[in-house]
Formats: structure tokens, C-alpha cells, sequence
């Protein structure tokens, strides 16, 4: 009957039963479930019986919004279980209890994958779009251009200098921000590791889906003008500041193809949370294909004559 309650709400949440609730909880670790609650066995004998039972709530709180959410919507259930529809003469109430899995996250750390995803893209903009376009305005494209060089080695190489400037912006981003912020389990040598993997892969993906969009522009006048809606148009559904559970259908749309809520999502498991490559490993093979596709497209699309 709980679990009813809490699927029928509104419609607001997708029910996955657990046998145990170590599987529930390695599960909200990884970021696969919001939230485990945690009914305890002959839950509604004690209920009837009116010996107070509780329900357990065990929220991943490195994301406030979701987790105030959670527990309003709870409380709220909770508190209609407690009204009788023929008040007893015994008090008979329904207690909830809420279990945090991290340390408090301040939102300073909350926006701070995000920050470093957004440097990433601002670098792979300056350095790699406008960089190109403006050597086309000036001229300066025709000498690689009469080189034997192939499209293939072209692309290849304007897109690894990009890339490179733009990693060197998350790395920076990453350490700065860290120290700042205070999340020191970004500096242990494995979790450098993920995260240096994942700014490579998140570098790629940007710098080819920019030089899938500009490779038949010249107006250096177009992409400074693009950058600036399409910053806003990958940013803001990311879910670096709010989370895409809470967007309405057609932005969970957008969110669900953005490489950025990929690499933010990535940032928060790994800066956040004590999450595993089994945590990340969905947003690497998402970059990764995004970054094949894109670079193909780039390939096919690039002029090889002026």
C-alpha cells in the first residue's frame, strides 16, 4: 500500500523494487535511482497495530533540489497515512525517517561541474571555432590548404589543437575549483585519473561539434553569434544548476541529447560522489559516440579547395 502511494503520486515518480537495500543503495550511489525507501518488513500489521512505524528515506543529497523534492513529497505521504478516515481513540502516526548518503554539499560544489564544463566549452569556442573562421577571413587557411595533407589529417589536426586548449582550461578549472570549493576527494590519483579522462573526452566532443557546425562558414560574424544562443541553448538544461528531472517533457528532450548534461553529470559523479567508473562509464560512451558522429560529419562536410 506505501509503495502505491508513492507510485500514484501525482504520477511524479517511477517505482523499482529491491530485494535488499545495499543493491538500492549502491544503485542511488551510481546515480541510476533519486531515491531508496526503505520499508521495513510487516510494515502494515504495525500500522494497523498503531506501534508507530517508520519509513526510511535514503536521499543522495550532493543535489538539493532533488532531495527537498523527495522529502516534502514523502512527508506528504506520510502525513495523509497519519489522518484517519475515523479518528481512534489511541494516537496511531506514521514516523519518516530521512538518511543522507554524503556530507553536506554546499552549492558552491554543486555548480562546480558545471563551471568546469562551461570553461571547457568557452575555451573550445575561442580556441577552435572562431580561431578557424577568422583564419578563413584572413586568408590564412589557404596555406595549410595547398599542403598534400588530406581532409582526414586536417580535421584531425584542427580539431586535436582545439582540444588541447580546451583541456588545458578544464585542468585548470579542475584543480582551482576543487581547492576553492573544497572537495578534496577530487585530488586522490585514481580520481584524477577518471577525471582527466573525462575532460579529454568531453574536450573532443565540444571541439567536434563545433567544427561540425562552422566547416562551411566564412562570415566571422556568424559564430560569435551563434556561440552566444547556443551557450545558453546546452547549458542551462544541462542540469548543472537545476536537475533535468524537474523540466518540462520538451526540455528533458533537449537534456537527453545535450553532450553537456553528459559531461556535467559525469563531474558531479566523480567531484560529488564517491561513484565508481560503473557511475560514468553511460557519459564517456556518450561523448565518445558524439564525438565519432560529429567528427565524421565534420570530415564530409570540410572543403578541401577554397
Amino acid at each position: 500500500e506505501a509503495m502505491l502511494a508513492v507510485q500514484n503520486n501525482a504520477r511524479t515518480y517511477t517505482v523499482q523494487d529491491y530485494g535488499n537495500d545495499v543493491d538500492a543503495v549502491r544503485d542511488l550511489k551510481n546515480g541510476k535511482v533519486n531515491g531508496v525507501v526503505v520499508i521495513p518488513a510487516q510494515f502494515s500489521r504495525k500500522y494497523y497495530e498503531k506501534t508507530r512505524p517508520q519509513i526510511g528515506l535514503v536521499v543522495d543529497n550532493t543535489d538539493a533540489f532533488v532531495t527537498a523534492a523527495l522529502q516534502q513529497n514523502l512527508a506528504d505521504m506520510v502525513r495523509d497515512f497519519n489522518e484517519p478516515q475515523v479518528v481512534g481513540r489511541l494516537p496511531q502516526a506514521i514516523a519518516l525517517q530521512t538518511v543522507e548518503i554524503y556530507p553536506y554539499i554546499e552549492y558552491i560544489k554543486y555548480l562546480l561541474p558545471g563551471a568546469i564544463t562551461l570553461a571547457i566549452f568557452v575555451a573550445v569556442m575561442i580556441g577552435g571555432g572562431i580561431v578557424y573562421i577568422d583564419d578563413k577571413a584572413r586568408g590564412v587557411h589557404e596555406g595549410y590548404l595547398v599542403t598534400p595533407i588530406t581532409k582526414l589529417e586536417l580535421v584531425t589536426g584542427l580539431n586535436v589543437a582545439g582540444a588541447i586548449k580546451a583541456m588545458m582550461s578544464g585542468v585548470v578549472l579542475t584543480f582551482i575549483g576543487s581547492f576553492l570549493a573544497g572537495v578534496g576527494s577530487a585530488f586522490s590519483p585514481l580520481r584524477l585519473l577518471w577525471l582527466l579522462i573525462l575532460i579529454v573526452f568531453t574536450a573532443f566532443a565540444f571541439i567536434s561539434m563545433m567544427s561540425f557546425m562552422m566547416a562551411r562558414v566564412d562570415d566571422p560574424l556568424i559564430p560569435r553569434a551563434v556561440f552566444g544562443i547556443l551557450n545558453t541553448l546546452l547549458y542551462f538544461p544541462s542540469g548543472a544548476i537545476y536537475p533535468i528531472e524537474a523540466f518540462p517533457k520538451w526540455l528533458r528532450v533537449i537534456a537527453y541529447v545535450d553532450p553537456f548534461s553528459y559531461a556535467v553529470h559525469g563531474f558531479k559523479q566523480l567531484l560529488l560522489k564517491d561513484a565508481g567508473i560503473s557511475a560514468v562509464y553511460p557519459d564517456f560512451l556518450y561523448l565518445g559516440i558524439f564525438c565519432v558522429v560529429t567528427f565524421t560529419g565534420t570530415v564530409l562536410l570540410f572543403k578541401r579547395t577554397l
